[in-house]
């Protein structure tokens, strides 16, 4: 888009957009450009007037125009807030004011030049920190930026044009931006918009020109921004595949993967697959060398670090996988990176052994499907005679056992049918024969069974046969019959290794769906599965270490981990799977060179890093997606847990403010009332009025003083200021203490031996605690009595040396408490549904607070017969030997005059 450009019309022809998935703030619209003079903040303020136009809120915080007379134009109609003027060095200075733009909070507003570095004293150091600011408020921003700005490129821009950027801004922070838009212009247009003044002034156009603004920096700056968008857009398509789980090759870049034998024919494929890559711009190469699923390496270790070399020569990804069948794994691959193309050399083989058994280029062939195979010729092609090797699904012990009984067996015919001669004909020794080599085949598989054929042939020719004793045979049918044991040996064979073969893969797919299932049941089963998960995956992968590493502002993070301290970057691990674009699944450990596990690489390539099968890669992918799950299973936990909290400080501020509403008012309205009274000067009062005002203002006082001591303790319990003084204090003084001042103190009854242990226990807590339950007691008590009781409960069933409890009960006969409320009666600022609010509801969690802090708890039962019992239970100081002491099993006696048993 030039400057030229009509505000109605789409901002350019090549101009490409980003869009990504919003998030919970501003969104960040970026116009990128390649040069100076493009059109970038021509383009932004077109699109302010189209947003304008549509009615939404639209203002610019900073603009520069350059002196350019098109661009300044474009900002008549526009709301604009004023700068901020910064001093610096005598020099005024002005920048964006950020506070302004917040006050004004627009939906939208134009910040222009997006890596511009703020004048010392600003807030931020960097506009694009401005804008974040911005963002955060739920601000959209529209701002502009050059590509030799992006601080990854900034090298790479220094070498092409001699010039090393001062000012730049983190890819990450383009790369977030929900929108980029590429304002295109070709350098020719470019260097005519020059010579005709809409950049530069006259004095400046023919330095630029014949600096910076030569056609050969233009189109490689043009290049790069085209690139480095083009790789972007590859970015997001590559996320929106991801989440609508598209498998199918879309043929949106090429991408050619090349197979590598490690034989003296791999140089050659690899430098033609090179120059079939560089027919294409932007292509992507990999090399991929195939090891085979015993863990035996074709080609030696040597041979395959030089075509690793190679590779990154000729600006190909090496990469190594582990399969059991050479073309699917090479497949399997081609498709994981989503190729186009697919090269592998001809085989070596002869004619005579492609035509036995067809090789890995036919059959890559034939289930490439929709990726385009060349066949690449070279001076090996051809050479070798040798079959392919053949490995046999049999177990080792079994095909011991089989070359073992290729001997045995054809020997025990043949003995038996020189021992029958008379008895047994011809016939017999063939079938006795036929017998010993499909046995030997059932057992051992090919190679045991063409042996024991063999064998069986010359034993049964040699002694059996007319004439004996002599290789020669005398009749045709003779020969069919050695001919036919040989082909029943084959085929027996191979039926046998086709079903072991079949069986060990049955056997491999139930081990995956089991561990598929067990991890599943550890996603499914646990609260936080993430942490088991992960420990699961190492053991059943045998790694020393598995993590989950999430991309954050352009810098990888572990969200979660086990096993030994593991690498920080997917591009240091052993193991990675991409679960999306921001999210890897990596781990690190050593091949297992025990013999016994055969899918472990072995030799040099154990000592260098974990290779995975291509069955394996396919399951961890699987168990990678559960994984994220996991993580996102967390994550949102974590998130519920903090809102919960919130929920919870909400409510609690509600009820807090409720309550305190109503208990401090009310006290210091009873003051107020009582002091107005007494300082009334018209007003006459007796001696008796005046002293029941004044008790009126000390009771107001009292009650206003412990609603405060409640609120204070409250705070301190909840911050873990409680330190108690423990020593041993017994319940009838601190009962006695505790019941002085309470309102309705007559109610209340002391059953309380004597000889009842002391505790140990802070006597002011305890006393705090005492004074809260009668309290409670009584006001909720519906007017009945309120009885004290004391017990001892031995320590771990009696048992010489362990510390006994010491249990008072409160005990009120009232309304009780509704089914499903004990617990909830602990809980600040509750009471139970009190249709009139009567205290804040702080005592009984006051009271267990203290409780805790001693030591002890206290718990809340339901009074049999009705009502409510509280019950602390504290150790006691001396343990003597048990004691419990019964409860009054009839009514409570009458209290005495003063309310208080003796």
């Amino acid at each position: 888009m030039g400057s030229d450009s009509t505000c109605g019309s789409p901002p350019c022809p090549a101009a490409a957009a980003i869009h990504r998935t919003s998030v919970p703030r501003g969104e960040l619209r970026i116009h990128l450009g390649a040069a100076p003079g493009v059109g970038k903040t021509y383009a932004m303020l077109c699109e302010a007037h189209r947003r304008a136009e549509r009615g939404t809120d639209v203002v610019v915080g900073l603009v520069e125009t350059h002196r350019r007379a098109k661009t300044a134009m474009m900002l008549d109609g526009l709301e604009v807030v004023a700068r901020r003027t910064v001093s610096y060095r005598g020099v005024e200075l002005t920048e964006l004011d950020v506070d302004a733009v917040l006050d004004r909070a627009p939906e939208v507003v134009l910040v222009d030049e997006l890596a511009h570095t703020n004048a010392p004293g600003s807030r931020h150091a960097k506009r694009w920190q401005d804008i974040e600011e911005l963002l955060e408020a739920g601000i959209t921003v529209l701002t502009t930026v050059n590509i030799q700005h992006l601080e990854s490129l900034n090298d790479v821009i220094e070498r092409i044009t001699g010039v090393r950027q001062q000012e730049t801004v983190p890819d990450e922070v383009v790369r977030h931006a929900e929108q980029i838009e590429l304002v295109d212009i070709t350098p020719e247009a470019l260097r005519r918009r020059m010579a005709h003044g809409n950049v530069y002034a006259p004095e400046r156009v023919d330095a630029a020109m014949a600096n910076y603004f030569q056609p050969r920096n233009l189109t490689a700056l043009r290049e790069m921004a085209l690139l480095w968008l083009a790789d972007q857009v590859e970015v997001a398509l590559q996320r929106y595949r991801t989440d609508q789980q598209i498998t199918d090759i879309w043929e949106t870049r090429e991408r050619v993967v090349v197979a590598l034998t490690g034989g003296p024919e791999s140089e050659t494929v690899l430098r033609r697959a090179a120059r079939i890559a560089e027919r294409t711009e932007s292509s992507e190469l990999f090399a991929v060398h195939v090891l085979r699923g015993d863990g035996l390496a074709d080609a030696p270790v040597v041979a395959v670090a030089g075509l690793r070399r190679l590779a990154e020569n000729v600006g190909a990804s090496f990469h190594t996988v582990v399969g059991d069948h050479v073309p699917s794994a090479l497949l399997e691959f081609a498709r994981g990176v989503d190729a186009t193309q697919l090269v592998i050399g001809t085989s070596r083989r002869s004619r005579l052994a492609r035509v036995l058994v067809e090789g890995i280029g036919t059959r890559v062939v034939q289930d490439s499907g929709h990726i385009d195979v060349h066949m690449v010729t070279h001076p090996e092609a051809g050479r070798g005679m040798h079959l392919p090797r053949r490995f046999s699904a049999v177990p080792a012990a079994r095909r011991a056992m089989g070359w073992a009984l290729s001997v045995l067996l054809p020997l025990t015919a043949v003995g038996i049918g020189i021992l029958g001669r008379g008895l047994l004909g011809l016939s017999t020794d063939v079938v006795l024969f036929f017998l010993a080599t499909v046995i030997t085949a059932l057992v051992g598989g090919l190679g045991p069974a063409l042996l024991a054929a063999g064998a069986s042939g010359v034993l049964l020719n040699f002694f059996l046969t007319p004439p004996r004793y002599t290789f020669a045979i005398s009749e045709r049918e003779n020969v069919i019959t050695l001919v036919a044991m040989v082909l029943v040996a084959v085929l027996v064979a191979l039926v046998v290794d086709r079903a072991a073969r079949r069986a060990q893969q049955a056997a491999q797919a139930r081990s995956e769906a089991s561990l598929l299932a067990s991890f599943s049941r550890s996603v499914l089963a646990r609260s936080h599965p993430l942490p088991r998960l992960l420990e699961r995956i190492r053991e059943a992968f045998g790694l020393t270490s598995v993590a989950i590493l999430q991309r954050k502002e352009g810098r990888w993070t572990v969200a979660a981990s086990t096993g030994q301290a593991g690498c920080t970057r997917p591009e240091d691990a052993d193991v990675d799977v991409a679960v999306d674009l921001d999210t890897h699944l990596v781990g690190e450990g050593r091949a297992v060179t025990d013999p016994a596990a055969p899918r472990r690489i072995t030799g040099e390539a154990a000592a260098a890093r974990r290779i995975l099968t291509a069955a394996e890669r396919r399951l961890l992918q699987a168990v990678a997606g559960q994984a994220l799950l996991a993580l996102r299973h967390q994550q949102i936990s974590a998130e519920a847990a903090e809102a919960k909290r919130r929920a919870d400080a909400t409510e609690l501020r509600s009820a807090l403010l409720s309550a305190v509403g109503h208990d401090l008012r009310t006290p210091l309205a009873s003051i107020k009332a009582a002091a107005g009274s007494l300082r009334d000067p018209n007003l006459r009062l007796s001696e008796a009025d005046r002293g029941e005002l004044a008790a009126t203002v000390e009771e107001s006082a009292d009650r206003l003083t412990g609603v405060v001591d409640n609120l204070l303790d409250s705070s301190r319990i909840a911050t873990g200021a409680v330190t108690p003084e423990l020593q041993p204090v017994g319940y009838v003084e601190v009962a006695l203490l505790a019941l002085r001042g309470l309102d309705g103190a007559e109610r209340v009854r002391l059953d309380l031996s004597d000889d009842l242990p002391e505790v140990r226990a802070d006597p002011g807590l305890l006393e705090r605690v005492v004074a809260n339950l009668v309290d409670n007691a009584l006001r909720h008590g519906g007017g009945s009595q309120v009885t004290l009781r004391g017990s001892v409960l031995p320590g771990n069933g009696g048992q010489e040396g362990e510390v006994d409890l010491v249990e008072l009960r409160v005990v009120d006969a009232g309304p009780g408490v509704p089914a499903g409320g004990l617990e909830r009666l602990f809980a600040p600022f509750q009471r139970l549904g009190d249709r009139e609010p009567r205290g804040l509801g702080l005592g009984l969690s006051v009271a267990r607070g203290f409780v805790e802090a001693m030591g002890g708890t206290l718990t809340a039962d339901d009074t049999p017969g009705g009502g409510l019992t509280t019950t602390v239970s504290l150790p006691a100081a001396i343990s003597p030997a048990p004691v419990v002491l019964p409860e009054p099993a009839g009514p409570a006696e009458p209290a005495g005059p003063a309310g208080l048993a003796p």
